[in-house]
């Protein structure tokens, strides 16, 4: 699947930050959001704070896109600023589901971040619209703010809004959230998504999705935000809140180390990079095979192709070149149009391949065409055969954390068994990274592993539509129009 798989995407991308004198923020978000760009294509948006006053700029599109120099150069000096780069899992795509979510209330404003998905989102807001809550959005983000705006104007500060709200919200959220006069984050009590804070040599402090983001903005990472635990940034320094920390078992999305975060990222003190190497290693010897060269698919294939060929001795190579210049493939909208991109982004390097047994190493399958259309490109440039191992298990249930996989009629694997689908893409044998293995990949079970086993965390939600407010409205249409 990787980079070229039309029908999984990544999760959002957090960033705060505050310094002692106002400065040259938004530069500093713009560089952290680049770092996070493989997080989330779709939008982004920076809001700053200057002396309690919020000037923002959000719109589709990627970070350099839509942070031009004349952009930035537009948004004034502060003290602090929250930003995002989006994949909506939750809601349409279009510029009001842009985030962060500004809000104007009779004790302030607000800024708000956030990545994951609400477990409860649907019932939340639902509850919030029969009191008259209008809301502009289609994201459970919205239902957040409303919610933490609420509680705002029944508590004397915005970090204990914010400890109230999480008693109310439920699933996957890591949150950056903006006051006038703080920098809030928090990470929901199972850790489901990555979240870290670090600081820069002149005392500015930085909250990131990943690691390499602080490392991006010359911050030095000083360590995770624990699941459940708040961190306010103000004027007495950093005050962390642990009330909510402990009352669930940890449970970080182990795709975040499989596909989602960037290689030389850090979560919760294990390297992206050395998970991938050992899902390698691991498939190596679950799936031995007799072959000639081990290559992976980019990106997130090439750390476990390393892995799988120091574990069996097979050399590894580059079989495949993508174009980096062309958009990501599930941006364009229809099949024919996404296939029409992978053509053009991925190619096969014929010298590497010609009359070779290739061992090729993808982090996932989902529905199975482009992974179908990779493996003919490499047996169109000669290849004698072709083994496709897969650093993670079968998809074979939807996500309600975050991950856009949420029908099961989608996935090859629910329909197919594994010597099915080796002959649907064209593969002369197909292996998976067995899921008894994944806690080996991170040393420990705090992981959430739900779309692959089904051990949901958190209960199941009773309305699982991923745009539910846009179909609720497509309904009105229908009933009106009868």
């Amino acid at each position: 699947m990787s980079l070229y798989e039309s029908e999984i995407h990544e999760e959002c991308g957090v960033f705060g930050v505050i310094a002692k004198e106002p400065t040259d923020v938004a530069n500093i978000s713009y560089y952290g959001l680049y770092a996070l760009q493989h997080r989330g294509q779709e939008s982004c948006g920076i809001v700053v704070n200057d002396d309690g006053v919020f000037s923002s700029y959000k719109d589709l599109g990627l970070v350099s896109e839509v942070f031009s120099a004349d952009t930035l150069s537009r948004l004034p000096k502060g003290t602090m600023a929250v930003g995002h780069c989006r994949y909506g899992t939750t809601g349409g795509t279009n510029r009001n589901n842009c985030q962060p979510i500004e809000v104007n209330h009779q004790k302030g404003h607000m800024a708000l971040a956030h990545n994951g998905n609400l477990s409860n989102a649907a019932e939340l807001r639902n509850s919030l619209e029969l009191t008259g809550a209008i809301f502009h959005t289609t994201s459970d983000t919205e239902t957040i703010a409303y919610i933490v705006t609420k509680e705002r104007l029944k508590t004397p500060s915005i970090e204990d809004a914010l400890s109230s709200a999480m008693n109310i919200i439920d699933g996957a959220y890591s949150l950056v959230l903006m006051s006038p006069q703080k920098l809030l984050c928090a990470r929901d009590p199972y850790g489901f998504r990555p979240l870290c804070y670090g600081q820069t040599p002149d005392g500015t402090y930085v909250v990131a999705s990943e690691s390499c983001a602080l490392k991006a903005v010359g911050a030095e990472f000083i360590r995770d935000v624990e699941p459940g635990e708040i961190l306010v940034f103000g004027p007495n320094g950093i005050v962390s809140r642990k009330e909510h920390c402990g009352k669930k078992r940890k449970k970080l999305c182990i795709f975040e180390y499989i596909y989602f975060a960037r290689p030389d990222s850090v979560i919760d003190t294990v390297s992206v990079h050395q998970a991938r190497i050992r899902a390698g290693k691991i498939l190596a010897k679950v799936h031995p095979v007799e072959a000639d060269v081990v290559m992976g698919v980019p990106d997130s294939g090439l750390d476990a192709a390393l892995g799988f060929s120091q574990e069996s001795g097979i050399p590894y190579g580059i079989g495949l070149i993508k174009n980096k210049y062309i958009g990501r493939t599930f941006i364009s909208p229809g099949q024919n149009a996404r296939m029409d991109q992978v053509k053009i982004k991925l190619n096969a390097i014929e010298e590497s391949v010609k009359g070779k047994r290739v061992v090729l190493i993808d982090d996932s399958i989902v529905r199975g065409t482009t992974c179908g259309r990779i493996v003919k490109l490499i047996r169109e440039a000669g290849a004698k055969e072709i083994h496709m191992r897969i650093s993670a298990p079968p998809f074979l249930h939807p996500c309600y954390y975050g991950t856009d996989i949420d029908s099961r009629e989608n996935l090859i694997a629910c329909k197919h068994s594994v010597e099915e689908i080796a002959e649907i893409i064209g593969a002369d044998s197909l292996g998976y990274l067995p899921v008894s293995e994944l806690g080996s990949l991170i040393g420990n079970n705090e992981y959430c592993s739900a779309c692959f086993d089904g051990d949901y965390p958190t209960e199941i939600p009773k309305d699982t539509r991923k745009n539910r407010f846009e179909q609720k409205l497509s309904e009105v249409r229908k009933a009106n129009e009868k």
